[in-house]
C-alpha cells in the first residue's frame, strides 16, 4: 500500500472514530432521530470532505488533534445532503453507501428530520472554540461553511439541477453549458471548495495560502462532480456503491451528456493539473493535497 493509501486509510478511521465519538448516543432520547443519525452518517463513505480539510490544515502547518471536530462536521452537512438527495421527492433512490437509504429505512418524515438535525448539529460543532485559533478567525471559517451550502451554494445548486432535470438535449448549446457549470460549482463544488479553506483557517494560514486552497479547491470540486458523471454511465451499482445509471433515466443534466466522454475527462485532467499547481503553492512539511486531488480524478466509485 503506497504511502498515500496508508495515509487515507488512517485519517478516515480518525473522522470515523470523532463521527462516533461526537453524535449523540443512539439511546438519546428521542432514540429513533439519533439512531438514523447514527446510520445515515456510520454508514461508510470516503470522508473526502473531511479529510480535504486535514490535508489543508496539516499542509499549513497545523497540528490537526484539537481540529477534528470541525472538521469532521463537513461529513454531517454532506450526510444531510444525501440524505435528503434521496427522498422520494428529489432523486427517490433506495441505496446509498452500499446499503438502503435512510427512508427507506426509518421512513421519509424521519429521513427529513435526520438531514435537519444533522445539519445543525454540523454548526454547533463548527461553534465550538478551537484551541488557538482566534474567535474571528473561527467565525469566518463557519461563515465560509455556512456560504458554501446556502441558497446561493449548495442548495441553489440543488434547485438548478431540479430545474435542470428532463429537460438536457443531445447537443450543446452554451447556455446549457452555463446551467451545467452553475449546478456542479455550488451543489458539489462549493463545500469541497470550503473544506479545504476550512483548514487553512483553522491552521492560522496567511491570505495567499487561503486563495490557493480556494483555486484548489474550485478545481477538485468541479473534477469530482464530472467524474461523478462519468462513473453513473461506467460503472455497475455495486462498485459505485448507489444506483447506476440513475442520470440518464431521470434526465439529468450532465457533461457526459452534453460534451463527449473523451472531452469529459480532458476537462478532467485540466482540473487537476490546476489542483496540483495550486498543491505546489501551498507546499508545507507534510502536503498531500496533490495526492488527494489525483485520488477524486482517477477514482472508480
Amino acid at each position: 500500500m503506497s504511502a498515500i493509501n496508508e495515509w487515507l486509510s488512517a485519517t478516515r478511521q480518525t473522522v470515523d472514530r470523532v463521527l462516533d465519538a461526537n453524535l449523540p448516543a443512539a439511546e438519546t432520547p428521542p432514540a429513533v432521530i439519533h439512531e438514523a443519525m447514527r446510520y445515515a452518517v456510520l454508514g461508510g463513505g470516503k470522508r473526502i470532505r473531511p479529510i480535504l480539510a486535514i490535508a489543508a490544515a496539516e499542509a499549513c502547518g497545523a497540528h490537526v488533534d484539537d481540529l477534528l471536530v470541525p472538521m469532521a462536521a463537513l461529513e454531517l452537512i454532506h450526510t444531510y445532503s444525501l440524505v435528503h438527495d434521496d427522498l422520494p421527492a428529489l432523486d427517490n433512490d433506495d441505496l446509498r453507501r452500499g446499503r438502503k437509504t435512510t427512508h427507506v429505512v426509518f421512513g421519509e418524515a424521519m429521513a427529513i428530520l435526520t438531514g435537519d438535525a444533522l445539519l445543525t448539529e454540523a454548526f454547533a460543532w463548527l461553534a465550538r472554540p478551537v484551541a488557538g485559533v482566534d474567535a474571528a478567525r473561527q467565525l469566518r471559517a463557519v461563515q465560509e461553511v455556512a456560504f458554501a451550502v446556502d441558497s446561493k451554494g449548495m442548495i441553489g445548486g440543488q434547485v438548478a439541477d431540479l430545474i435542470a432535470t428532463g429537460t438536457n438535449e443531445a447537443t450543446l448549446n452554451q447556455s446549457m453549458a452555463d446551467q451545467l457549470d452553475f449546478i456542479h460549482r455550488n451543489k458539489t463544488g462549493k463545500l469541497l471548495t470550503a473544506s479545504v479553506i476550512l483548514g487553512g483557517l483553522l491552521a492560522n494560514a496567511d491570505d495567499e495560502k487561503i486563495e490557493a486552497l480556494r483555486t484548489y479547491g474550485r478545481a477538485i470540486g468541479l473534477a469530482f462532480q464530472i467524474v461523478d458523471d462519468l462513473l453513473d454511465q461506467e460503472e455497475d451499482a455495486i462498485t459505485l456503491g448507489k444506483t447506476a445509471g440513475k442520470d440518464l433515466a431521470q434526465g439529468k443534466l450532465t457533461y457526459p451528456a452534453l460534451f463527449r466522454t473523451d472531452a469529459a475527462r480532458a476537462a478532467v485532467g485540466t482540473l487537476l493539473s490546476e489542483a496540483i499547481r495550486n498543491a505546489a503553492i501551498i507546499g508545507g512539511p507534510v502536503n498531500y493535497l496533490a495526492w488527494i486531488a489525483r485520488f477524486i480524478c482517477e477514482r472508480r466509485s
